[in-house]
């Protein structure tokens, strides 16, 4: 097994089980090693920090599998990780229960392995149903992806895999994009889930992510909760996931904004599989959300409850500032269209802007509006995407809940 040597003083991050190792941490290869393959990693001193998959093209050169240095990476150790991470979504009562093997006719939608946060780098598996939707985002993921989907079928008792191996991120590890069936063949037709009773069609070859965002379950239903009586906003409304909780909760109108037709006719399919929701109460807006909201503004309309769940503004720390503009500008404009004491729900998803960031961007938003807010509830991903304390990267999803004082 080749052996990967960091430079001195670069052993502290993986000393600290952080399982990246980037390419100016390293001094040299100690003999030959292809993309994917495990290497043997060691600190300047020869103080063993475990086994990793070594990555040549990317500046991640290598993500550890393990920092036990005589543990072995084999169709064994997958079996017993992606065990343990399906086990793990047991520990709390919202997720108690749905950990089990799926039976059949299933309609539970979860996520089964969080990449790094559950001891797999590069490796999502999401479970629609029957099917687990599976994503290898990096070298070492897609070397073990025969292992990775034998171990999945026992851990679920699910019948289907389904590879969504198209993220971006692929191509800065030198792997094209995969996508189609790894055992089980493909869904004879849409795959439905339920969340909190209400039914949704995913779109497992096509849809964003995997299908679904799995990570704002429960900030759709804590939308829900707040829902009753109230005039909803819901922009950058994708499939629907947030308008249809809020017309559950008893919203008076739910008006829902989204620059994408696809998007917008797949919500009202969702719509239309729910016939026990008020679909007179519910509008679907094909628009630019920033040309809307000014033209919401104009308009003179008001709103008591704003949803404001952009996409990805900055991928990295390099567009933070560039990031910084559009989040502030949405919010602005969210701010200036709520009713008095109206309730805003905003998120960002981007890794490049941070928890602390963002809600001075917030914040600046709504000193500008010339509103005073205060934050009622931090938000975040659900607890089936758990996020490692050694691995702050995780944390992608953050977001608040403000109400206009």
């Amino acid at each position: 097994m080749a052996e990967l040597i960091l430079k001195p003083g670069k052993e502290r991050s993986a000393m600290r089980r952080h399982p990246w190792i980037f390419a100016g941490a390293v001094a040299h290869l100690k003999g030959r090693a292809r993309p994917g393959d495990t290497v043997e990693v060691f600190a300047d001193d020869g103080r063993p920090l475990g086994r990793a998959a070594f990555s040549p093209h990317s500046q991640i050169r290598a993500r550890l599998w393990t920092f036990d240095a005589d543990e072995a990476v084999d169709h064994a150790f997958f079996k017993r990780r992606i065990a343990a991470a399906v086990a793990a979504r047991a520990v709390l009562p919202e997720l108690r229960g749905q950990q089990g093997l799926c039976p059949a006719g299933s309609t539970l939608g979860m996520r089964l392995i969080h990449g790094e946060s559950d001891g797999l780098p590069g490796v999502i598996a999401d479970r629609y149903g029957e099917t687990v939707v599976l994503q290898l985002n990096s070298v070492g993921a897609e070397k073990w992806r025969d292992a990775i989907v034998a171990a999945l079928l026992p851990a679920t008792g699910c019948t289907r895999v389904f590879e969504r191996s198209d993220a971006e991120v692929r191509g800065l590890e030198g792997l094209e994009a995969r996508s189609g069936s790894l055992h089980g063949g493909e869904p004879a037709g849409p795959v439905v889930i339920e969340e909190h009773g209400i039914r949704f069609e995913v779109d497992i070859r096509g849809g964003h992510k995997t299908g679904f965002y799995l990570d704002q379950r429960e900030n759709r239903f804590l939308v829900r909760e707040l829902a009753s009586g109230r005039s909803v906003l819901n922009c950058f409304c994708y499939t629907g996931g947030f308008s249809l909780q809020a017309l559950a909760g008893g919203a008076s109108q739910v008006l829902s904004v989204d620059s994408s037709g696809p998007a917008l006719e797949a919500a009202r399919r969702n719509l239309a599989l729910n016939p026990q929701l008020p679909a007179g109460r519910a509008e679907w807006r094909d628009a630019d959300v920033f040309e809307e909201l000014r033209a919401l503004k104009k308009a003179g309309a008001r709103f008591d409850l704003i949803i404001l769940d952009p996409p990805k503004f900055a991928p990295s720390p390099a567009h933070a500032a560039r990031a910084a503009r559009a989040y502030k500008d949405i919010n602005l404009l969210g701010f200036r269209l709520l009713n008095p004491g109206g309730l805003l729900m905003t998120y960002s998803c981007s890794g490049g802007i941070g928890l602390e960031l963002f809600q001075k961007i917030v914040a600046g938003a709504a000193a500008d509006a010339g509103v005073d807010a205060r934050i009622l509830r931090r938000l975040a991903a659900a607890p089936d995407h758990p996020v490692a304390l050694a691995f702050p990267e995780g944390e992608y999803l953050k977001g608040l809940l403000c109400q206009v004082v």
